[in-house]
């Protein structure tokens, strides 16, 4: 498993399971021509996204940024229209970290689209149960409201049987949140309206977890886009401004979609100076 540093905290990337989404989908406007230099498509013009959560273990705390897929969360219709290949092998990787689900203490969810929150879920005796049993579940008020709430568009991918088992567990924020030191969830909206970017500062050292708004390497430019993103100005919006910050204090960048990086680190013009590449 790829591991990062970050000041006091360690960042490991779990195994959480595996979808094939339309290219054209996943880059809105852009035409592939463009797009699938940087970023592979299969003969369906589907392209691999990983939904591999990231532990990140530090002040005696252990979190993890998004959930994964889960364990037969799906249908075998999902299956095939969502072209799952994987599911989540992340009690295997917190196994090797000598940890279980239920010593997960917080995990931070930039936002509640199924792909990134079924594995809240799991069942015992056929019974939706929380996994992560003894977690504080972190979500922005605006994401958490249209969760249960969904509206025409969005509740193809708000599912009650993702948010109904937990609701106790979920602690909601306004703009931003400290939830450690030094670990800030901040509203950005964009991709949802409650959309959620990660950062994590220690001294000199900067991570920014964009989240969905800059979901693969291939999505830097700030003016590549999902054609699921609900309020697309938004997402390019926040996108200037936080890979602004981050080229200026070349910061890490952190994936949770993308097939071959886990991190990058930009310098100053936008290029990268070091990076973390998914074992295969």
């Amino acid at each position: 498993m790829e591991q990062l540093t970050i000041g006091d905290y360690t960042l490991t990337w779990l195994q959480g399971g595996v979808t094939h989404l339309d290219g054209g989908a996943m880059f809105g406007v852009v035409p592939k021509p463009l797009w699938s230099k940087l970023y592979p498509a299969n003969e369906n013009n589907q392209i691999e996204l990983r939904s591999d959560p990231i532990l990140v273990q530090g002040k005696g705390k252990n979190f993890l940024i998004e959930a994964g897929l889960g364990n037969d969360r799906f249908s075998k219709k999902q299956l095939r229209n969502y072209a799952i290949t994987e599911e989540s092998f992340i009690i295997e990787g917190l196994d090797t970290m000598g940890l279980s689900p239920d010593d997960i203490d917080g995990v931070l969810m930039t936002h509640m689209h199924f792909d990134h929150c079924a594995g809240l879920v799991h069942k015992e005796e056929e019974k939706d149960v929380p996994f992560f049993k003894n977690a504080v579940i972190y979500t922005s008020e605006i994401e958490w409201e249209e969760t249960r709430n969904p509206n025409i568009r969005s509740k193809n991918t708000y599912w009650e049987q993702n948010w109904k088992p937990i609701e106790h567990q979920v602690q909601t924020f306004k703009q931003q949140t400290e939830v450690l030191p030094g670990i800030t969830m901040i509203h950005t909206g964009g991709h949802s309206a409650g959309h959620s970017i990660v950062t994590i500062e220690q001294g000199e050292d900067m991570l920014i977890h964009m989240a969905d708004i800059m979901g693969t390497h291939a999505h830097k430019n700030v003016l590549w886009v999902m054609a699921f993103d609900d309020y697309p100005m938004d997402s390019i919006e926040a996108k200037r401004k936080w890979m602004d910050i981050g080229y200026n204090n070349e910061a890490w960048f952190s994936f949770y979609h993308d097939y071959k990086y886990r991190a990058i680190q930009f310098d100053g013009q936008g290029e990268i100076k070091r990076s973390i590449t998914r074992e295969i």
